[in-house]
């Protein structure tokens, strides 16, 4: 897997939807465009291939300054390409785009990690945005590695809401982390203007910025949650979302409980027979920590504690390549 590097905007790019690029770019692409200001805005987009609004965002960014220099020097990865052509978050034996950036894994979704982290190690980096979208119903909001002023600055930039988390670690914006001020951006479902817009301004913004505030982003200013453990399916146990003959059967407008804090005793769903654990739930440290969060009471599954899920979801696809959903409590900033 080579990393193709550029210096100019190739010639047809701008002309490409996501599903597209693979006519212009043969593969993992790092593009390094020129600004009034040297110190670079890092970008990359598409991660996951079927996440497509960061690039619609930035394809839009760079129409919009064809003909003059940007604010800003920007740096931009486009990562995977062939799964974008086919609509998915990765292929059939691929390495998922956002798990590999930490360690020395010999696979060649690895190797080129290590190769971009080699690169941008050398260069003058002002901030790095990871751009993302979700399949269940989330509001846009920010993530951030470290609970530091100039993280939370970039965050807030983009939303109010702002998540904290150190799992998974293998994360772009957690290797960005120790380079420079880094966030991930949730920007809703894929095809919606309205993210793509949001991004775009979003970025525009960053351009734009010259430095960070010093001062502390105000308490008013922004809600923080700590992801504090992850929610999986255990294998081998079928899933329906309003099918009494799955062993879990949840609720098929489960989603709509992402980033509500919800209470003790709200049922997520039932299962076929009570003797069945529903969830697998994996805290920061890699307990598995099922029973302080969820308990089943005669075959409906019920919260134990009070928590607030985020990016629940309805796709089986995501559910088995990534997790179910995580949990979160609110952190009071600073």
């Amino acid at each position: 897997m080579k990393l193709h590097h550029y210096h100019e905007i190739p010639d047809g790019l701008l002309q490409c939807d996501a599903a597209h690029l693979y006519k212009v770019l043969p593969g993992p692409s790092l593009m390094m465009l020129p600004g009034q200001q040297q110190e670079y805005l890092f970008v990359s987009v598409l991660l996951h291939g079927n996440e497509t609004t960061g690039w619609e965002a930035v394809r839009e960014l760079l129409i919009k300054f064809r003909e003059r220099t940007l604010p800003r020097a920007l740096c931009l990865f486009i990562g995977n390409v062939a799964a974008a052509k086919e609509a998915h978050r990765h292929l059939p034996g691929q390495h998922d785009f956002n798990r590999i950036w930490k360690g020395s894994d010999d696979t060649p979704e690895h190797r080129l990690a290590q190769q971009v982290m080699a690169i941008l190690r050398e260069l003058d980096l002002f901030a790095a945005v990871d751009v993302h979208n979700n399949t269940g119903k989330n509001p846009h909001y920010a993530c951030i590695n470290r609970l530091e002023n100039h993280f939370m600055h970039l965050a807030t930039l983009f939303s109010r809401t702002v998540v904290y988390f150190t799992k998974p670690d293998s994360v772009m914006s957690m290797a960005m982390s120790a380079l420079c001020p880094a966030i991930t951006v949730e920007c809703g479902q894929p095809g919606s203007l309205q993210g793509a817009r949001h991004v775009l301004e979003f970025l525009d913004a960053c351009l734009h910025l010259s430095e960070f505030p010093v001062h502390p982003v105000t308490p008013q200013d922004v809600d923080l949650f700590h992801t504090v453990a992850t929610v999986k399916i255990p294998p081998g146990l079928s899933l329906g979302f309003g099918n009494e003959q799955a062993d879990l059967n949840l609720l098929p407008d489960i989603d709509r409980f992402n980033f509500n804090e919800l209470p003790a005793g709200t049922a997520f769903g039932q299962v076929k027979s009570a003797e069945i654990r529903p969830f697998e739930v994996i805290d920061e440290q890699g307990r598995e920590v099922s029973a302080r969060f969820f308990e089943v009471n005669g075959r409906w599954i019920q919260t134990r504690t009070p928590v607030m899920p985020s990016m629940l979801t309805l796709d089986r696809e995501i559910i088995n390549q990534d997790c179910f959903c995580y949990l979160m409590e609110r952190l009071h900033w600073p």
